[in-house]
């Protein structure tokens, strides 16, 4: 069985396959989203940057998910996806709190801070 044919059984039903933008270039940029974000978690000292790039990279993963179920026409990665955005919603919510929290302790947005903040 060769790529191509399987490429095509794979998206032999409605809705209407992927045109000229197959699976590969769905990985790639979901990939480039994830490392942006995590180089961005990793470098950056300001919390909000940080909490950004965590959204950054829950959204590369859902891209890949969903990507992945449309190309084998399984809906179970776009159900994965819904838990993924509850996530980064309650991750962002908490995120904020927090922000704000240290804001008004420290007046500063440092990652830093965190470790002073010890019961």
């Amino acid at each position: 069985m060769t790529t191509e044919f399987t490429a095509t059984l794979a998206q032999a039903g409605y809705p209407a396959a992927f045109q000229s933008i197959t699976l590969a270039h769905y990985l790639f940029i979901s990939g480039a989203m994830f490392s942006l974000g995590l180089i961005g978690f990793l470098t950056r000292r300001n919390l909000i940057i940080m909490f950004l790039c965590t959204e950054l990279m829950f959204q590369a993963a859902g891209l890949a998910l969903v990507a992945f179920s449309r190309f084998h026409m399984n809906m179970t990665g776009q159900s994965f996806v819904i838990f993924i955005v509850t996530v980064a919603a309650a991750e962002a919510a908490m995120a904020l709190a927090l922000v704000v929290l240290l804001f008004r302790r420290r007046e500063s947005l440092d990652a830093e801070e965190w470790s002073e903040l010890k019961g």
